[in-house]
């Protein structure tokens, strides 16, 4: 796959896809946008990774929009005018340059069936640090800034933020970092609850490496894939009962599928051979998702 703004390396299961236009301090820009989303539509289907990190070329993660493109800076059609009721179905091609760009990568993130661990290796400020807050894990360098900076521009919130964010800091944290527009150090960016840990930047990538390891290696990829989902999405259900739905479908369908390997490798006291893959989901994944986005 041939990118220009980002780059694709993939070693031992992982896909470490890094941020690459290093000389703009990986700025974001509408092809990065594009690039980012197809790149976490189509991981489902390479059945051989098993996660992705997410990096900066350089001494930035992303320092923001590329606010020195012409035109709307943001990408957006400033010709159309937009309703909530045109925003009802967002695969409409009309609203390729009306609906938020970074709010594309996220959902696309969300959507995702692998793990992903963000590797902030610098400045994560606007979608740079918006962008992250869809991804499992945030692993900051010491020499890392996270700011959640729109106040400062006189726009909103964006990437879908405002669901992610409540759900990791909590509403009163949340409110305090948009409002504030803070730019967080690397300890802060801890200390609010935003990054799993802080490393050297010489072990940033190894500890990313690690984590990947510690919740993939040797492990069931649709059993991942499923609880990832059923995490994010049964925890916003109004009612457990929906979450209970979904755990006895995916219960039953892994039991007799990875789960006889994984309960037979433990009484046998061996490594499972899992053979499941996210290409091949289980029958009530694509329904349970469409019922779900409707």
């Amino acid at each position: 796959m041939a990118f220009s703004t980002i780059a694709h390396d993939v070693e031992d299961g992982i896909l470490t896809v890094t941020l690459d236009r290093p000389d703009n301090l990986n700025a974001f820009t509408v092809t990065m946008a594009d690039e980012l989303e197809q790149t976490f539509r189509e991981v489902n289907e390479r059945d051989e990774v098993r996660a992705v990190i997410v990096t900066g070329r350089g001494r930035a993660f992303c320092a923001g929009m590329d606010l020195a493109a012409e035109g709307n800076a943001f990408g957006l059609d400033e010709t159309q005018q937009p309703t909530l009721d045109a925003m009802a179905d967002l695969d409409d091609p009309a609203l390729q340059r009306v609906r938020d760009t970074g709010g594309r990568v996220t959902l696309a993130i969300y959507d995702c069936r692998k793990p992903v661990i963000a590797a902030i290796n610098g400045a994560a400020v606007g979608i740079g640090a918006s962008m992250t807050l869809a991804m499992d894990a945030r692993i900051v360098s010491r020499e890392a800034r996270f700011g959640l900076v729109f106040g400062k521009l006189g726009i909103t919130p964006e990437a879908a933020s405002t669901w992610f964010l409540p759900r990791i800091v909590g509403m009163a944290t949340a409110l305090d970092l948009v409002y504030s527009a803070s730019i967080l150090d690397a300890a802060q960016t801890k200390d609010v609850g935003l990054a799993n840990s802080v490393e050297d930047a010489e072990r940033l990538i190894t500890a990313a490496r690690d984590l990947a390891d510690r919740w993939t290696k040797e492990r069931s990829p649709v059993s991942v894939a499923l609880m990832r989902q059923m995490m994010y999405r049964n925890s916003a259900e109004p009612h457990p009962r929906e979450a209970h739905r979904i755990d006895s479908l995916a219960m039953f369908e892994t039991s007799i599928a990875d789960g006889g390997e994984g309960v037979a490798a433990f009484r046998e006291r061996r490594a499972a051979q899992f053979s499941s893959a996210t290409s091949r989901m289980p029958q009530f994944y694509d329904e349970w998702l469409r019922r779900q986005d409707d």
